[in-house]
This record gives structure tokens, sequence and C-alpha cells, in this order.
């Protein structure tokens, strides 16, 4: 394994959501609260797109374009930085909002949300179907978090931050479907965010007030730890041309002052494992 890069400046108020997308310039993220998507140009430097009050992910669009997932609801672009269409807003209460998500393997995109005090078990995940419907499919989650799928796609991958554990169900999320513990995050050393899942099964979760990225062996045993200089340590990827670079994402709000040239910038490992490309919106 190489060491760590710090890729970027301190650009991220709350830094969240990378995705490898080639079509639309490489690294992709959001800046959530700020309401921008960012991108890395070839250049090194940071581009940045208001779409919002607040925005949770960006993917792309199996036939071109980009799906977002905003505040309350979904947009669509037909390029990046052109915004077209928003859908509606999906439920009422505005002290909720979208925070995480991803596509599956079959093009259907997969979201929950978060509230504003961070506390209780109001929140959900949705889906939303290359159709345009939308269904509400997990309640009572308290953070609604990291989602990735085993290269099969038989097993999904899901963190709700508040419960300390990375879960597993086979096949897609439901309230139907078992769902069982696959990795515990003991106290003291964070609390599990964004997550994503290599070439060769392994889960790789950010520990948000830890500092770290980790990585679980298919069968849950702890592989290998990755020190980030950050205590909020948000999310991570794999991309670049050979899918071998881990990117991190970080916040800048609330950082310590021996933070302050680092906290809220993307970081760059090279663990030595190779990715899965980012799947496209179906729709």
């Amino acid at each position: 394994m190489s060491g760590l890069d710090q890729l970027t400046a301190p650009e991220a108020e709350l830094g969240e959501a990378p995705v490898w997308l080639p079509d639309h310039g490489g690294l992709c993220w959001v800046d959530q609260a700020a309401g921008d998507a960012l991108r890395l140009t070839g250049s090194g430097e940071v581009e940045r797109w208001h779409v919002g009050p607040r925005v949770a992910i960006v993917r792309a669009r199996r036939d071109g374009g980009l799906i977002l997932a905003l505040d309350r609801g979904f947009g669509q672009a037909d390029a990046w930085g052109a915004l077209v269409s928003t859908g509606p807003q999906l439920w009422p209460d505005a002290d909720v909002w979208f925070n995480d998500g991803t596509c599956d393997p079959d093009g259907t995109l997969w979201c929950g949300t978060a509230p504003a005090d961070f506390s209780g078990t109001r929140c959900a995940l949705y889906r939303h179907a290359p159709d345009g419907t939308t269904d509400r499919v997990l309640d009572g989650v308290g953070i609604s978090n990291g989602l990735a799928w085993s290269p099969d796609g038989s097993r999904t991958y899901y963190v709700d931050t508040l419960t300390r554990r990375i879960d597993v169900f086979d096949g897609r999320p439901s309230a139907a479907s078992p769902r069982r513990p696959f990795a515990t995050i003991e106290d003291g050393v964070g609390y599990p965010d964004g997550l994503c899942v290599d070439a060769d099964g392994r889960v790789w979760v950010a520990l948000w007030d830890g500092g770290a990225v980790r990585c679980y062996e298919p069968d849950g045993s702890l592989a290998e730890v990755i020190a980030v200089p950050v205590r909020q340590v948000t999310a991570c990827t794999f991309g670049g041309p050979d899918l071998a670079d881990l990117y991190i994402t970080t916040k800048r709000e609330g950082h310590r002052p021996d933070e302050a040239a680092t906290a809220g910038s993307v970081f760059r490992a090279r663990p030595g494992a190779v990715g899965l490309p980012a799947a496209p919106f179906a729709g």
C-alpha cells in the first residue's frame, strides 16, 4: 500500500458521496450543506456547480446526463452544470433530507435520509426506479448512510450510522428481507459512514469521528485500517483509470485547530485493491 495523499485543499464544509464518473470528468463528489456538486479537473482544480439548498449525491445516467438527490427529491441534468428538472418533494419535514445513496447493478437508485438533529429513528431508505417511481423501503432509520453491493450483486451492505453497524441483506433491501449485522464498529473508534466494495468483495467504510477508513473481508473480519489526519471522515470510493485509487472525503465544519489545513479535503490512497465501476441510473 502506498501512503495517503491530500488531493485537494480543504474545499468542502461537508464533503460526501465521492464517485468516479469517467464520462463527466473523473472524480465527482458533493459539498452537501452548500448544495454544490464538485469535480476535479485535469489540472487539479476543483470545479463547483451549485444545484440547490442541499445535494446528497450525483450519479451518471445510462443514456447520458446525470441524476442528483437534492434535499427532499431528485433532479436530472443533461450534462455537468445543466440541471434541467427537479421532481416533487417526497416528504413534508424540512428537517429531514437526503444524505447518501447510489445505484445498484440493475440501475435503480437507492438513497436514504438523515435528520437535522442527528438523533431519533424517523428517517428512511428510498428506492427510485428507472421509470421514475419512488418507494419508501425501510422505516425506523437513524441516519441512512453507506450503501453498496457485492461484486455479483447478491448482497447489499448498508449503514445506519446510529446503530454503529454495517448490515447486510441477501438481495435488495426491504422491510421483509432478513437483515443481519456484518460488522460492528466498537465504541471509541468512530461511527460508520459512507462505504464501497472492491472487486474482491471487501467492504471499505469511512469512520465518522474516527479519522480512518476500515476494510473488512467478505466474512466480516477486519483486514486493514487507513489512518486519515481528519477526525470527520465521511465516505470513500475507488476510481482512477485503473480503479485502484481510493478517494476519501472529509468534513471541514467543526474541525479542530490542528486540522485546519486538511479538514474538508479529499485524500487518495493506493491500498492494493481494485474497485468496481459505479453503476449508472437506468432512467
